[in-house]
């Protein structure tokens, strides 16, 4: 028997997310979001979610772009402290010691040390409550080698991304393999 236990940010696990941008004085900054993920196939596009009173929200804002860094779970430490302090008091790449690159496709920073990079531009920004979505069309996507095969398609094996739920706050590494989509359901088909 299901228990109502009322309207709560639980979905089980999201994907933690961390978010690139430059402030009004080039200094770049790293923030953790958990609000967020791919929205859209065509063209392929990526939303986040921030409160308006956060620094990298009005990075955002200013410049119209941000990159979403994808960390694993040995960088979990360092995408909690993302999410916990602001951009306008500690310069986060200096104090994770993480490499700040610049992007070539946009104007933000991303971190050399992450393995997965999204550059984004600002195609759509919705007011929703008590966060502001935002909806970054993916100029491209960085991968490091060691997570391509040999035939330089992506190895799931190797994929380690931090999750986060968000009504235990608490972080997460990615269960086992369960399937491939779009296939595993199709024995419904024919019964």
């Amino acid at each position: 028997m299901k228990k109502s236990i009322g309207p709560k940010t639980l979905l089980g696990a999201v994907p933690v997310l961390v978010v690139g941008t430059y402030d009004e004085k080039n200094m770049p900054n790293l923030a953790t979001v958990a609000w967020g993920g791919i929205c859209n196939s065509e063209p392929p596009c990526v939303n986040i979610s921030l409160r308006k009173n956060r620094h990298s929200y009005h990075n955002i804002v200013f410049r119209k772009v941000f990159t979403v860094n994808v960390l694993f779970n040995d960088q979990a430490q360092e995408a909690d402290f993302y999410g916990i302090v602001s951009g306008s008091k500690y310069n986060k790449f200096e104090k994770t010691r993480i490499t700040p690159v610049k992007s070539e496709l946009v104007d933000a920073p991303y971190g050399k040390e992450f393995p997965i990079v999204l550059d984004c531009q600002v195609v759509n920004q919705i007011e929703i409550g008590s966060h502001v979505m935002f909806v970054g069309k993916i100029l491209d996507v960085k991968i490091e080698d060691i997570l391509l095969d040999k035939d330089g398609k992506f190895d799931k094996s190797k994929f380690k991304p931090i999750l986060y739920i968000p009504t235990l706050g608490e972080y997460f590494a990615m269960g086992g393999y369960l399937g491939k989509g779009h296939s595993i359901g199709r024995k419904y088909i024919s019964s």
